[in-house]
């Protein structure tokens, strides 16, 4: 009796937690605003800083301890003591590259300029064109989960699943499927805009002419493609001075983990059986800003500086800074209501999960609103 009642309250909780968001929200973007306290739209330049110092501090203490003692290890050891380096120091960096993600929702300081200049530079080290992320990122927030202008991710439509999808919808297959998008997904993302909006000409996030830009912002996307060809030449000395693999190992490897959890994080995000889509017949700002969902990544809530689980309030309101994003949450969810939803499924089971079961969208076919589309299986 009591396996079976735990079985069933299992069961029930994660019926509930896969079921559907409603899609007509009764309030308004106002009404959120006026419940959050306003200092939590105070942006402190001090107090952004204070974390950056903090987590370069943490950087730098991680890469002495690897660089320093890593190779006094003996070889079958040193072999597991590099993927704790690596892991370690994408955590933190990736801490380093959600401030600058701040920066350019300008929710770093009240100064646009310094903003600018610290998710420049923090970004181009980290292998993100800076500005070119930023305004293709800030047409993401302006048109989310839009089949027709979500400039980040728009899922397939069922007679759109490639063959390949079908022969990989498989264990193994899922598997490297999983292991290709956190590896590879940002930079074709960033080569080739392969998840996002359908243009009439290539786009990517390097050509100043790119559809994805307007004419004012194209100075500004060549001055990110040579912060990007900067740090190319400055690995380029460093491989002339340390060697090929130290580079790797130190710098280039972490960097690949930061993109991995950037972009598990933005899937698993907007991935979930719960979350409609909307054509341009249905969608709506705010009802597009509501089809995202919070996760729950354990103690790297912290280290991620809490992007992962304040993700709703992020979308509805991006210019508050994440060390007042959890109190801005708090504060909206009763208003919220069955509009919001947290994730805390472990990671691996969750990213297994969506991978086997979101693989199209298409609108119910007995339903009135088939601007509204939902994630199915195959």
């Amino acid at each position: 009796m009591g396996a079976g009642g735990r079985m069933s309250d299992s069961s029930n909780q994660e019926n509930d937690l896969l079921k559907r968001v409603p899609t007509d929200p009764p309030f308004s973007l106002s009404d959120l605003k006026k419940a959050i306290p306003a200092h939590c739209f105070e942006r402190s330049v001090i107090r952004s800083s204070y974390y950056v110092v903090h987590d370069l501090i943490i950087t730098y203490v991680f890469y002495y301890l690897a660089n320093t003692y890593i190779p006094l290890i003996p070889p079958p050891f040193a072999y597991l003591a590099w993927p704790v380096y690596w892991f370690c120091q994408a955590s933190i960096l990736t801490g380093l590259w959600v401030i600058g993600h701040e920066c350019g929702h300008h929710a770093f300081s009240d100064y646009q300029l310094i903003d600018d200049i610290v998710g420049f530079v923090l970004h181009s080290a980290l292998f993100t064109p800076y500005f070119s992320w930023k305004y293709s990122h800030r047409s993401h927030h302006a048109n989310t989960n839009s089949l027709d202008n979500d400039e980040v991710y728009i899922p397939k439509r069922k007679s759109k699943v490639m063959i390949y999808s079908k022969i990989l919808n498989n264990p193994p297959g899922r598997v490297f499927t999983l292991v290709f998008r956190l590896t590879l997904g940002f930079p074709l993302y960033l080569l080739t805009n392969v998840s996002g909006k359908k243009y009439e000409r290539f786009a990517n996030h390097f050509d100043p002419l790119s559809p994805i830009f307007t004419e004012r912002e194209r100075i500004q996307v060549l001055l990110s493609d040579l912060g990007i060809i900067g740090v190319f030449y400055a690995l380029r000395l460093l491989v002339a001075a340390k060697g090929l693999s130290w580079v790797m190992s130190m710098y280039v490897i972490p960097v690949i983990g930061v993109h991995a959890f950037f972009v598990l994080i933005t899937y698993l995000h907007h991935t979930h059986l719960s979350l409609p889509h909307y054509d341009s017949t249905e969608w709506k700002w705010i009802k597009g800003a509501l089809s995202t969902i919070d996760r729950d990544f354990g103690f790297l809530n912290r280290v991620f500086h809490d992007v992962t689980h304040t993700h709703v309030l992020h979308h509805l309101i991006s210019y508050i800074p994440h060390y007042h994003a959890k109190e801005a949450r708090d504060a909206i969810n009763p208003i919220l209501g069955e509009y919001y939803k947290i994730d805390r499924t472990p990671i691996f089971k969750a990213m297994w999960r969506e991978a086997k079961e979101c693989m199209y969208i298409e609108p119910d076919q007995d339903s009135k609103n088939q601007g509204v589309y939902w994630y199915h299986k195959l």
